[in-house]
């Protein structure tokens, strides 16, 4: 396994349907309540153990998701209201070394993360069909769409829950 991609690099499901979409709304409801669990219990020493050689810290990852998903919520809501918009990248590694990545506690990021996902969930579910047909440009990926988004930060989430769950097993924490 490649300590980098736990669960596998991001690929769009082979066919998409309203199930599949259903059960990716799903998994993004539930990233909170996993993410906490993968955290539960870790000591100070713990999250600032970093997940593989060279990656983040587990505080940089537990704060990296709620950044990442405050910004996809606001892509999704580009992609709502907007002709075609170009979304705007930023730079993750950088965010995670500022001081409220590298050092802060982790409970503002979960809490954070709640209310993110509070607010997303009930706009994922309020979408009709033709929404998830509608375009965006990211500047280095090009034209996508809102499935895109939407199987993009299923994985996402898993992704970096993985990090955690596999340095725990590995560590034996």
């Amino acid at each position: 396994m490649d300590p980098r991609y736990p669960i596998g690099k991001f690929a769009l499901p082979p066919e998409v349907t309203t199930e599949r979409r259903q059960q990716a709304i799903e998994e993004i409801a539930s990233l909170p309540t996993k993410l906490r669990a993968a955290a539960k219990s870790l000591s100070e020493a713990q999250l600032d153990t970093p997940y593989r050689e060279g990656g983040w810290t587990v505080r940089q990852v537990i704060h990296h998701v709620p950044d990442s998903h405050m910004n996809a919520l606001v892509r999704l809501k580009l992609a709502l209201t907007e002709n075609k918009p170009t979304i705007k990248p930023y730079d993750e590694a950088a965010w995670a070394e500022l001081a409220d990545s590298k050092s802060a506690p982790i409970e503002p990021s979960q809490t954070l993360l709640d209310s993110v996902h509070a607010r997303w969930d009930r706009l994922w579910r309020s979408l009709k069909p033709e929404d998830f047909t509608r375009p965006l440009v990211h500047p280095e990926n090009g034209e996508r769409n809102v499935d895109w988004l939407l199987f993009l930060y299923e994985w996402h989430g898993k992704h970096h829950t993985a990090h955690i769950t596999e340095l725990r097993k590995q560590k034996g924490w």
